[in-house]
C-alpha cells in the first residue's frame, strides 16, 4: 500500500511538473510571438482605382436592381481570388504574422473621395489583373502612399467587428434594392475644409478550416435540432465538456436519459432557425477572408472627429442582419494610437478581425458604380483604351499610349501624313503642344516645314529647340517687326505660270467676302470692279501691281490712262473704258469708288501693314521654300498685329502656299518633296481654296496639319463647305476636350471605343486619335502628348536666329516708304 501511494504521488507529481513546464514554454512562445508579432516588413504598393463616371439617359435613371447586383458582383469576383489564395503557414508567419494582407481603402480628403487598393508587393500585379479583369476600363495607376490627417487636426481613431460568431452572415447587397455603400460614401462627401475621414479593409485569405467548422456545426445544428445547442456542441469547450459529461456519467443514468429520450417527442427546428441553417450554409459556399475594418477620422477637435466615427458606425447597421443572421459592433475606441499605427502599415490585428465570405465583403466595400451621384468622388474622366497591334514603328513621335501600365509610342508614317492630320479641342488642352512637338521633329528631320501661328508662342518654342544646323533656313514673317518688314505682294505670281493670275484673283475676292461678308453687302458689282482692278494693275507689274494700286486705280483718271495704256487684255480695256467710265446712276464710278477703297483703307492706311502689302517684290518665293525644304514661321499674334490684319495676312500665305503647291506639276512626282503646312485656329486663314488644299494637294506632296477649337468655325450660315471637305479628306483624326455639341458628331467617328461623355470629359493633355496607318483608318485609341516638348532648349539662338532671318529677308522700313512714295507719283501730270 505504501509502496503503491509513492508511487502514485511521484506520478502526479511529474505529470503537474510536466503540465507546469509546458505552460511556461507556451506562455514563453506567446510572449515572444507577441514582441514580434507585426515586426514582419510589409513591402507594398498603393493603387489608385479610377473607374470612369457614365451619366445614364434620361430614360434610363433609375437602374433595376438587378443591374445595381450584377454591376456590385463584378467586386465579389475578386475578392473570391483575394479568398482563393493560399494562406501563409509555417513558423516565420506564426512567430512574425502573416503578410499576405491586401488592403481596400475609402478615403476622403480635401473635398476628394478617392479609392485605394493596396497590395503586397509579390501580389500587386495579380491584383491588378484581377480587377482589370471584372472593370477593363479602370485606369489602376501606382501613387505614393498618401497622409489624409491634417497637422492641426485632431485624429480619432477606431475597429469595428461584427459581434456574434463569424458562422452568422451580414445582410449582403443580394438582400437590398439599392447600392448599400451609398450611405457611408455620403457621409465621406460632407466634410469641412482640413478634415478627412477614411474606411480601411485590411483582408487576407481565411485558412480553409473555417469551411470544416461551419460543416461540423451545421451538423449538429440538426442533430441537436437547436441552434444554440448545436453551437455549443460544435465549439471546443462545449466538446470538451460533452466529452467529460459523457465519461463520467453512469450507465444507469445514460440508460435512464436514453429512454426518457425515446419517451419524449422529437424536437424540430423552428422557421426562424432554419432560415439561419440555411444562411450559414449559404455563407459557407463561398470564398472566406479575414477581415480587420478600420475607420480613421480627422477633424478641428475630437469631439468632431468621434462624431464621423459614430456616424459611420451607424451606417454600418444597414448591414445588420437582426433576424437570423450577424450584426456591427458600435466602434471600439480603445488604444486609438495603436490603431493609427495600424492603419498606416497596414497591419493585421487577429484580435480584432471576424470572418466575411466575398459576398458580404463586396457588399460593404466596392468600387463605385457608374450610376453613383454622390459628389466628390474621383472618377475616371474618360475611358483609356489600347493602340491597336498595327502601330508603325517608324516616323514622327505623337506621343505614347498608356494603357495599363504599359507605355508605347505612337508614331506615324510619311505617306499617311499626305492624307492630312485634323486636330481639334477647346483652349488650354494641348493642341500647341502636339503641334510644336510635331513641327519640331520635322524640322530635326531636314523636313520643309510651314508654321501659321496665331498667337506667337508656338513659334516661340520652335524657335528655343531648333538645331543650330538649320539657322539659315529659317525665314520669319513677323509683321510687328517694324524697322525691317519682309514684304509680302498679295498680288504676285509666278509670270511663268499664267493660271495663277486667276488663282490670286480668285483667292483676294474670297478673302474679301470672308473679311466683310460681300455676298451680302456688295453682290456682283464690288466682284466685277475689283476683278477688273486688280486685272488692270497686274498687266503691268512695272508701274505697280500691289494692294496700293487698286483704289488709285479706281479714284485717279491719269493712273488708270496710265495702266490701260499699257494693258494687253482688250477684255479689261473694254471694260474701263466702256462700262466703268460711261455707267450712270448708282452704277457710276464715283459711286462705287468709295465702297470698295473703305475695304482697303484700313490695310493700306496702317503704317505696319502699308510696309508690307505695299513692296513690289515679296521677300521669299514660297515656291523656293517648299523646294528646298526651308522653314517659314508665320508669326502673326492678334493683339500685336491686329485681328484684320492677321488674318488678311494668313488668308494670302496660305492661298500662295497651295498656289506654290499646286506649280509643282512641272516635276515629276518623284522629285516633289514634302512639305508640311501646319496652321492653328485654322478657320481664320482660310477660304474655300482650303478644300482644294485638302482633296489635291497631297498629290504635290503639301501635307497640312490644322487644328481648331470647335466645329461651328468651320461653317458659315448655310455654307458647311470647308466643313465637309475637312471630315471627307483627312485622314488622321486627333480629339482633345470638346464641347457637347462636338460630342455629339465626333462621336460617330469614335464609337463605340468612346462616348460623348469620353469626348467630354477626357484630361488635359490626352488625346483620342483616328490614326491613319497604311492609308486604313486605326480602331480610336487614347493618346498621351510628350511633355515637355522634344528637343533641346538653346536659350539665346531664338534671337540670333530672328536676327539672321529679318537680316537676309527684310528690307530697311525708309527704303520700303521711299519705293511707295516714288510709285504714287505715277500717272501724275
Amino acid at each position: 500500500m505504501d509502496f503503491f501511494s509513492f508511487n502514485f504521488e511521484e506520478f502526479l507529481q511529474y505529470f503537474l511538473g510536466a503540465i507546469g513546464l509546458a505552460f511556461l514554454v507556451v506562455l514563453i512562445l506567446q510572449i515572444i510571438r507577441w514582441v514580434f508579432s507585426g515586426r514582419r516588413y510589409y513591402r507594398h504598393q498603393v493603387f489608385l482605382v479610377r473607374l470612369p463616371k457614365e451619366k445614364p439617359a434620361d430614360d434610363k435613371k433609375e437602374s433595376s436592381s438587378q443591374q445595381l447586383k450584377e454591376e456590385i458582383a463584378k467586386g465579389e469576383t475578386i475578392f473570391a481570388a483575394v479568398g482563393g489564395l493560399k494562406a501563409q503557414r509555417g513558423f516565420e508567419s506564426w512567430l512574425y504574422g502573416r503578410n499576405d494582407q491586401f488592403s481596400f481603402e475609402v478615403v476622403a480628403s480635401h473635398n476628394r473621395i478617392s479609392f485605394y487598393v493596396v497590395a503586397p508587393k509579390d501580389e500587386a500585379r495579380y491584383l491588378e489583373q484581377q480587377i482589370h479583369a471584372h472593370y477593363p476600363e479602370a485606369v489602376i495607376e501606382e501613387v505614393e502612399d498618401y497622409n489624409s490627417f491634417s497637422l492641426q487636426g485632431q485624429i480619432a481613431a477606431a475597429y469595428l467587428r461584427t459581434s456574434k460568431d463569424f458562422l452568422f452572415p451580414i445582410k449582403t447587397y443580394q438582400k437590398m434594392e439599392v447600392d448599400p455603400m451609398n450611405s457611408l460614401v455620403n457621409i465621406l462627401s460632407k466634410l469641412g475644409k482640413d478634415e478627412s475621414v477614411a474606411i480601411q479593409y485590411t483582408v487576407r485569405s481565411a485558412r480553409a478550416a473555417w469551411h470544416a467548422k461551419v460543416r461540423r456545426t451545421v451538423a449538429k445544428i440538426h442533430q441537436k435540432n437547436s441552434v444554440k445547442d448545436g453551437l455549443r456542441a460544435a465549439s471546443s469547450l462545449g466538446s470538451l465538456l460533452s466529452f467529460a459529461g459523457d465519461f463520467w456519467v453512469s450507465p444507469k443514468k445514460e440508460q435512464t436519459a436514453a429512454n426518457q429520450e425515446v419517451a419524449s417527442a422529437p424536437k424540430k427546428l423552428s422557421a426562424v432557425e432554419e432560415e439561419m441553417v440555411k444562411a450559414i450554409e449559404e455563407k459557407n459556399l463561398k470564398a472566406g477572408l479575414d477581415v480587420n475594418l478600420r475607420i480613421i477620422a480627422c477633424a478641428k477637435n475630437r469631439e468632431q472627429a468621434n462624431v464621423y466615427l459614430e456616424n459611420l458606425g451607424s451606417a454600418f447597421s444597414e448591414y445588420s442582419n437582426f433576424s437570423y443572421g450577424n450584426v456591427f459592433s458600435r466602434p471600439d475606441k480603445k488604444h486609438s494610437d495603436r490603431t493609427v499605427k495600424d492603419f498606416i502599415y497596414r497591419y493585421f490585428r487577429g484580435r480584432y478581425g471576424f470572418l466575411l465570405n466575398s459576398e458580404e465583403l463586396a457588399s460593404v466595400f466596392h468600387f463605385p458604380l457608374k450610376t453613383t451621384e454622390t459628389p466628390n468622388i474621383v472618377w475616371l474622366t474618360a475611358k483609356i483604351a489600347p493602340a491597336p497591334n498595327n502601330i508603325p514603328n517608324e516616323g514622327i513621335t505623337l506621343g505614347e499610349n498608356v494603357y495599363r501600365g504599359v507605355k508605347q509610342d505612337i508614331r506615324m508614317k510619311r505617306p499617311d501624313r499626305r492624307r492630312h492630320t485634323y486636330i481639334i479641342g477647346k483652349s488650354g488642352t494641348g493642341k500647341s503642344v502636339l503641334l510644336a512637338n510635331m513641327a519640331i521633329q520635322d524640322i530635326q528631320n531636314g523636313e520643309g516645314v510651314c508654321v501659321l501661328d496665331p498667337h506667337g508662342d508656338l513659334i516661340a518654342d520652335i524657335l528655343d529647340r531648333l538645331p543650330p544646323e538649320r539657322a539659315e533656313d529659317v525665314i520669319i514673317f513677323s509683321p510687328g517687326d517694324l524697322e525691317r518688314p519682309l514684304s509680302l505682294n498679295l498680288l504676285d505670281y509666278d509670270p511663268r505660270y499664267p493660271e495663277q493670275k486667276s488663282f490670286v484673283i480668285n483667292e483676294m475676292i474670297g478673302i474679301f467676302d470672308k473679311l466683310y461678308d460681300l455676298k451680302a453687302t456688295g453682290g456682283p458689282m464690288f466682284e466685277q470692279y475689283m476683278r477688273n482692278a486688280m486685272l488692270l494693275i497686274m498687266d503691268d507689274p512695272e508701274s505697280g501691281s500691289t494692294l496700293m494700286e487698286i483704289p488709285k486705280v479706281l479714284a485717279d483718271e491719269n493712273f488708270r490712262r496710265l495702266k490701260l495704256s499699257r494693258c494687253k487684255n482688250q477684255t479689261v480695256v473694254d471694260f474701263w473704258r466702256k462700262e466703268a467710265e460711261k455707267a450712270g446712276g448708282e452704277a457710276a464710278l464715283a459711286n462705287i469708288v468709295p465702297y470698295i477703297t473703305s475695304k482697303l483703307t484700313s490695310f493700306i492706311s496702317n503704317d505696319m501693314m502699308r510696309s508690307i502689302i505695299g513692296q513690289q517684290k515679296s521677300a521669299f518665293n514660297l515656291r523656293e521654300v517648299m523646294d528646298r525644304q526651308k522653314i517659314l514661321l508665320i508669326d502673326l499674334p492678334k493683339g500685336l498685329v491686329g485681328e484684320m490684319n492677321a488674318y488678311l495676312l494668313g488668308m494670302i500665305l496660305v492661298g500662295k502656299i497651295l498656289m506654290a503647291a499646286l506649280s509643282r506639276t512641272d516635276m515629276p512626282s518623284e522629285q516633289r518633296k514634302d512639305f508640311y503646312l501646319y496652321i492653328d485656329e485654322f478657320q481664320n486663314f482660310t477660304t474655300n481654296s482650303i478644300c482644294q488644299i485638302l482633296s489635291e494637294a497631297r498629290k504635290y506632296a503639301l501635307n497640312l496639319v490644322i487644328a481648331h477649337q470647335y466645329i461651328g468655325q468651320l461653317s458659315k450660315g448655310q455654307n458647311t463647305e470647308i466643313k465637309d471637305a475637312v471630315f471627307g479628306n483627312v485622314g488622321t483624326m486627333v480629339t482633345f476636350k470638346i464641347g457637347s455639341e462636338d460630342a455629339e458628331f465626333l462621336v460617330k467617328e469614335f464609337a463605340p471605343v468612346f462616348n460623348e461623355y469620353d469626348l467630354i470629359n477626357i484630361d488635359k493633355g490626352t488625346a483620342y486619335i483616328k490614326l491613319l496607318v497604311d492609308n486604313s483608318a486605326t480602331r480610336p485609341f487614347s493618346l498621351k502628348t510628350a511633355w515637355p516638348l522634344l528637343g533641346v532648349k538653346r536659350p539665346g539662338l531664338a534671337e540670333k536666329v530672328r536676327s539672321l532671318s529679318r537680316l537676309k529677308y527684310g528690307q530697311d522700313v525708309r527704303l520700303v516708304e521711299a519705293e511707295i512714295s516714288r510709285r504714287s507719283g505715277l500717272g501724275t501730270k
